[in-house]
């Protein structure tokens, strides 16, 4: 029985050029019957779920663009956790939202910020602008929230080192206690690649002196570089907890989750399914007590510890890798041993920090 529950809230006021995640643009009239089916999912999977949980995420879209008295009534009625995050664009942090979650049994908030700079936000099609994330961030303080999380993008077209520099330090200067910094993934064939094409083509080739200096500027301000893209407050600085994203924390470890809604994935018991992206589908079946159109994914054993490795490798801490060596590449290992790429210890592996900015490519080769 898993422990880890996630729940997909597809509404946003307006979709942004870069993004290609499962979002429904509006459809206000449309949320309470949709908190609805995610009930009827969540109801028909319940045995999945161990009876107390360890964390429990609301992504999306935007959640809490969700109108009001749904999202209230799906925090009410989800299982509690210890660590319970939902993610917000600054916009719509208003004082009232955020008192609102932290009594609703919500711990955690991570902030898409993505960029202080405004002609990065306008590239981005962003609605919030540097002093939008400020306020939303000390509505959040003010409402008790001492766990927050930033993310911030970088290799967005028209950027530069300078423009870097100034986000990492803006977001330091509000001293959030969680950091995502993400290269920019826009997909081929987008209507933002076709605008930005060139400029996308430029800053791939910056991606690895931008990834360097997030490294570089956050452990020098003291986070931890716990996962390739994340960064959290050590312990001494927070009164001895542990400050890494626990929910993310589930899937680069291998843990089973459920997730609900549309577009959503679950891994439970050596099988993978996602469900439907279509709105309408998904609410109806559910409606008439169904379960949603899946696609459904065995999992061989191979499968299982090819992810274990390639997710495992993405933390700071060493992987153990017993049972593990009949996917692993001998001779490959042997090479970047010596090159200084891969630390091993007995039983436990890990990708030394020059081999942790390589990153893919090193656990790509380690894999037989």
């Amino acid at each position: 029985m898993t422990r880890h529950l996630y729940v997909h809230l597809p509404f946003c006021a307006h979709r942004c050029g870069y993004c290609d995640f499962v979002t429904v643009v509006g459809r206000t009239s449309q949320h309470s019957a949709y908190v609805d089916a995610l009930l009827a999912e969540l109801a028909l999977e319940r045995e999945h779920l161990a009876p107390e949980l360890e964390t429990v995420f609301l992504g999306g879209g935007t959640p809490t663009f969700t109108e009001p008295a749904s999202l209230e009534r799906l925090l009410r009625a989800l299982p509690a956790a210890r660590e319970v995050t939902v993610e917000a664009n600054p916009e719509t942090v208003t004082q009232e939202l955020a008192r609102s979650l932290r009594g609703l049994g919500v711990n955690r908030v991570s902030l898409g910020v993505q960029s202080f700079r405004p002609h990065l936000l306008e590239t981005l099609e962003r609605v919030a602008q540097a002093d939008t994330v400020r306020r939303a961030f000390y509505h959040l303080r003010d409402a008790g929230f001492d766990n927050i999380s930033f993310d911030l993008i970088y290799g967005i077209p028209g950027q530069s080192v300078s423009d870097l520099e100034a986000d990492l330090g803006d977001a330091l200067e509000l001293g959030p206690e969680h950091l995502s910094c993400y290269e920019l993934e826009a997909k081929p064939g987008t209507r933002f690649t076709h605008a930005h094409g060139a400029e996308l083509e430029r800053q791939a080739e910056a991606m690895e002196s931008y990834f360097e200096l997030v490294v570089d500027d956050l452990t020098a301000a003291g986070y931890r570089w716990y996962e390739t893209a994340n960064f959290c407050r050590t312990s001494d600085r927070a009164n001895g907890r542990d400050l890494r994203a626990r929910h993310n924390l589930a899937y680069w470890l291998g843990r089973d989750y459920l997730a609900l809604g549309i577009g959503a994935v679950s891994t439970i018991e050596g099988r993978r399914w996602r469900n439907t992206p279509r709105l309408a589908g998904y609410v109806a079946a559910l409606a008439a007590g169904e379960r949603p159109e899946r696609e459904v994914e065995p999992l061989p054993l191979d499968v299982q510890q090819r992810e274990r490795v390639m997710l495992g490798l993405r933390l700071d801490e060493p992987l153990v890798v017993a049972g593990l060596d009949g996917i692993l590449d001998g001779p490959a290992l042997d090479r970047l041993e010596r090159l200084g790429l891969v630390d091993r210890t007995g039983a436990t592996l890990a990708l030394t920090p020059r081999g942790r900015m390589l990153g893919g490519g090193v656990t790509a080769d380690l894999l037989a």
